[in-house]
């Protein structure tokens, strides 16, 4: 190639690339409204907590105040609580497991709802900036705590208060109700071939 195709061609580069900067630098004058966030991180697929105790972690290292409410979670240990812990967030768990483990509805619907009315209370608090509800998106789907009683809760909390869910199939409402909603999808997993499941990768 000569050095007179190599200019046209570094030319249409940085043609190209000015455009897309003028586009991206417009969409950021347009978004000046400063609130909190409902962001929902739903789907099959693997990396959801991760995804959710990730932004945690961003949120902390910029000096928020953060707070972690774990549906579903079993007492087993986990890598992400001892961390954050360490870091000053505050967690709340369950501490039942799955519902196949317990097999007694009755007693989860009671730990659910001794963990929702903790989860009310940092939903009001207008010290906690950000808050993570790990696999919440459960306790709807199985009607342990009232859907409408949860959306009042979250449209009604501290206005910089952002909040991060997770879980399958999270309910329309909660998803009409959200700012941001990625959907994890499953391609391959390892447990599905019979790989068991990696301390520090996996949990």
């Amino acid at each position: 190639m000569t050095d007179e195709n190599l200019d046209k061609k570094s030319a249409q580069h940085k043609k190209r690339m000015q455009s897309i900067k003028e586009k991206v630098d417009q969409r950021i004058d347009n978004a000046q409204e400063e609130r909190g966030l409902i962001i929902v991180i739903t789907g099959n697929g693997k990396g959801k907590s991760t995804s959710g105790f990730g932004t945690i972690a961003r949120a902390v290292g910029h000096g928020l105040n953060a707070a972690v409410v774990q549906y579903i979670k079993g007492t087993w240990a986990c890598g992400e609580r001892t961390l954050l812990e360490n870091a000053g967030v505050s967690f709340e768990v369950m501490g039942t497991g799955f519902t196949w483990n317990t097999q007694d509805k009755e007693q989860d619907i009671a730990a659910a709802q001794k963990v929702w009315q903790r989860s009310k209370e940092l939903l009001k608090d207008n010290n906690i900036d950000v808050i993570l509800f790990d696999e919440l998106t459960y306790m709807l789907s199985y009607k342990y705590i009232d859907l409408d009683e949860v959306l009042d809760a979250l449209k009604n909390r501290p206005i910089n208060q952002h909040v991060i869910i997770t879980g399958r199939g999270c309910h329309r409402s909660i998803i009409e109700l959200a700012d941001t909603v990625s959907e994890v999808q499953s391609v391959k997993h390892a447990f599905d071939n019979g790989v068991k499941a990696q301390k520090g990768i996996d949990w």
